[in-house]
């Protein structure tokens, strides 16, 4: 990796955005993960671009991550570089009803932001914990809001040639869990929202009010990815696990929670092993028990240790 590192460093950047042997459970809100060969903090479109040129010349693998909220990194950690578009990539702009947010801005942050300027659209998306890059990748949603209501527009840079590219209308193809650049290779750098009037007041009131809901029913004092399981079509994976009996189940120290059957929590000092092997026998139980196939939508990354 040195040949990385040395490409990077003449590229200008800074050597404390460039982090060797990177701890992956740093980085991911499950807390678990080997390493990262090399991570680079991105604070812009431009970075992404020296940054694939830098590893297309090293001729090194380039994986891409947020806030690390929706993602299970193995035990043998990832090769190569890790681009992550957090919070040096997050700056947020109003023009007129729209909102110009970079990738690495928290939902949480953008949501907040358009309350303050009296917009309205986000209020249900508040509550989740990525970015507004990941969350346009997999259309993030919650309490009946989807972002793919109100994305307009999503910039991006081509992994293969690092060329930039962008996203708008039909050829955002966003369905549940899914959009066109979650197939098309691609890094997100910027994400353009169409937004309407709202009341600052009303707006704040029921994103606290969401946010109570929240606490109140899902395990936030312990790490994990959020929802574990993608919903079926016309059913809930948290009811089908609970039928199965499965609240509670445990591999390790990785738990299907007791307060909420969708999460699979880390109750502390957890593996990535003991998280895919629960996954998969969650999978396998309510595959059995119902003829349902439940299908993860935490994104797994990396490789197995040893």
């Amino acid at each position: 990796m040195d040949a990385l590192i040395q490409s990077l460093v003449q590229a200008n950047f800074a050597p404390e955005r460039i982090i060797p042997r990177a701890p992956m459970a740093r980085y991911t809100t499950f807390r678990v993960g080997g390493e990262a060969d090399v991570l680079v903090d991105i604070a812009s479109a431009e970075d992404v671009t020296v940054a694939l040129r830098a590893a297309r010349h090293a001729g090194v693998p380039v994986t891409v991550i947020g806030n690390g909220s929706n993602l299970l990194v193995l035990d043998g950690g990832i090769r190569g570089l890790v681009l992550r578009l957090a919070g040096s990539c997050s700056a947020i702009r109003r023009e007129e009803n729209l909102v110009l947010a970079q990738a690495g801005a928290s939902l949480h942050a953008v949501a907040s932001f358009a309350q303050g300027q009296g917009l309205a659209g986000l209020a249900e998306l508040a509550g989740i914990p990525g970015t507004i890059g990941g969350g346009s990748i997999m259309n993030a949603g919650a309490y009946g809001g989807e972002l793919s209501q109100v994305v307009t527009r999503v910039d991006a840079i081509a992994l293969s040639d690092g060329k930039p590219l962008s996203f708008s209308g039909p050829k955002l193809d966003f369905s549940y869990r899914h959009s066109a650049m979650m197939d098309a290779g691609v890094v997100v750098t910027d994400v353009t929202l169409s937004l309407s009037p709202g009341d600052p007041s009303a707006l704040r009131e029921r994103m606290e009010a969401l946010s109570r809901a929240r606490r109140e029913k899902q395990p936030l004092e312990y790490p994990s990815a959020g929802s574990t399981f993608k919903r079926p079509e016309g059913l809930f994976a948290a009811r089908l696990i609970d039928e199965c009996g499965l609240r509670g189940l445990r591999v390790g120290n990785a738990q299907v929670s007791e307060k909420h059957a969708g999460f699979i929590i880390n109750l502390g000092g957890a593996t990535a092993r003991d998280i895919l092997t629960l996954i998969t026998e969650v999978t396998r139980r309510v595959q059995d028990a119902t003829g349902v196939h439940l299908e993860p939508e935490v994104r797994i990354l990396g490789e197995e240790a040893g």
